[in-house]
């Protein structure tokens, strides 16, 4: 039996802001029990789930482990703010991570084939150039930065705003409402607003591009969604707001924390980066060693719909399971040596974007975006160390490095 305190670590969003707390504390309950009955102060209880096999064995039973109605943690407190704000509802938005089948499937379609391969290509050029234009950004800064704060944060909102096919003058308003809507307990990034005020400041924001491309379809994933149809009847607002927000929002911050936290793993380990700029072919695999090192989306809750028994703990039906994804990456049993960085770690069957068929809709695009980055940086940058101390997100639900302050000297040819 482990103690109380714990669990309130484990619910506790700055835990989450000291990486080598987070990673003590799950390497225990990985040892000791990884099965967790977890009753934080402030929060309805739950199972934590902290070793890989186990994540993998629930999430490949979507129908008897169910994402509604409990999708991320929060206070019963916040949660009663949620379905006054909501007029009852559970959750601020629904899209797919609080979708289940057979809705989840008919979503997913929407948008299924502008994440994939094939349709990605036709967008190589756009984001080579996008990560061009941020490794050029890095140059003008003239040698010393906050790597996330001014280099990070804006790539993959590009892009994502290229998808979309938002104007680029929205810029400045979509980072602002995404940092808000994941600043978790984190008092630098909320800024005076909560997530309930981000939910809704998107929304305000996605409900006029819905009627705008409604009025004046376009080629794009905006378009998309506004005009999509799910069985046979035109979508309905909330479901569409809620797709704008999740694409949007998760798309944008997960790609950020990994470029940030994969550049703060090649500076703590100079062979690695050094490998990669000797090999550009392994850029590749090493982007999916980032995703796996950073972890970025931390939990996703899931609710047992039937009795259930896993390392002979009975999980009862209507139960709570706290998935935790960097745990699971972490895992000594799972991989070979995982507290290490390694850019040619092969296979990297890493959970970083999720398992089965809640694997992150996007994870092609944020792959090509990785890949993409630091392809251009690597070939140009021929120094780069700390400036100062990283500094980590305070938040139990998806964040990474929020400060990287790096100094740097970049190639003259």
């Amino acid at each position: 039996m482990l103690d109380l305190a714990l669990d309130d670590a484990i619910a506790n969003h700055k835990t989450y802001g000291n990486i080598e707390l987070q990673h003590k504390l799950f390497a225990r309950l990985r040892r000791e029990d990884p099965i967790h009955w977890t009753e934080p102060v402030g929060y309805r209880p739950f199972w934590t789930i902290s070793k890989y096999p186990d994540i993998v064995e629930i999430e490949r039973q979507p129908d008897l482990f169910i994402n509604a109605p409990r999708t991320k943690l929060l206070s019963t407190e916040f949660e009663s703010k949620v379905r006054e704000a909501m007029n009852g509802r559970p959750m601020l938005v629904r899209a797919l991570p609080q979708m289940d089948n057979p809705d989840h499937s008919k979503y997913q379609k929407l948008t299924h084939g502008w994440f994939q391969p094939r349709q990605l290509r036709n967008l190589s050029d756009r984001i080579e150039a996008l990560a061009r234009e941020s490794v050029d950004r890095l140059v003008a800064l003239g040698g010393e930065c906050d790597f996330y704060n001014d280099i990070a944060i804006y790539y993959p909102l590009r892009v994502l705003m290229t998808i979309l096919g938002l104007p680029q003058e929205d810029e400045p308003r979509l980072l602002k409402i995404t940092q808000a809507y994941f600043g978790g307990g984190d008092p630098d990034m909320q800024q005076g607003s909560d997530l309930i005020d981000a939910t809704l400041a998107y929304v305000e924001y996605f409900r006029d591009v819905a009627k705008e491309r409604r009025q004046n379809p376009k080629d794009d994933v905006a378009t998309v969604i506004a005009t999509s149809q799910i069985d046979g009847r035109p979508i309905e607002d909330f479901e569409a707001y809620s797709y704008y927000v999740a694409l949007a929002s998760a798309g944008h911050d997960t790609t950020s924390a990994t470029i940030a936290g994969g550049l703060l793993a090649l500076i703590e380990n100079r062979k690695a980066m050094e490998r990669l700029q000797r090999e550009p072919e392994l850029i590749s695999a090493a982007a999916e060693e980032m995703v796996r090192w950073v972890s970025p989306v931390k939990h996703f809750f899931r609710t047992a719909a039937a009795d259930y028994e896993i390392r002979g703990k009975k999980i009862k039906s209507g139960d709570s399971l706290f998935i935790s994804y960097p745990s699971g990456n972490r895992d000594e049993e799972a991989f070979d040596r995982p507290f290490e960085f390694m850019p040619d770690r092969s296979p990297n069957r890493h959970l970083g974007f999720g398992f089965g068929i809640h694997a992150c809709i996007g994870r092609h695009l944020a792959k090509a975006e990785i890949v993409a980055f630091f392809r251009e940086f690597l070939k140009r940058v021929e120094m780069i160390e700390l400036a100062d101390k990283p500094a980590w997100t305070e938040t139990s639900f998806l964040g990474g490095v929020k400060r990287l302050p790096v100094r740097y000297r970049m190639r003259s040819d």
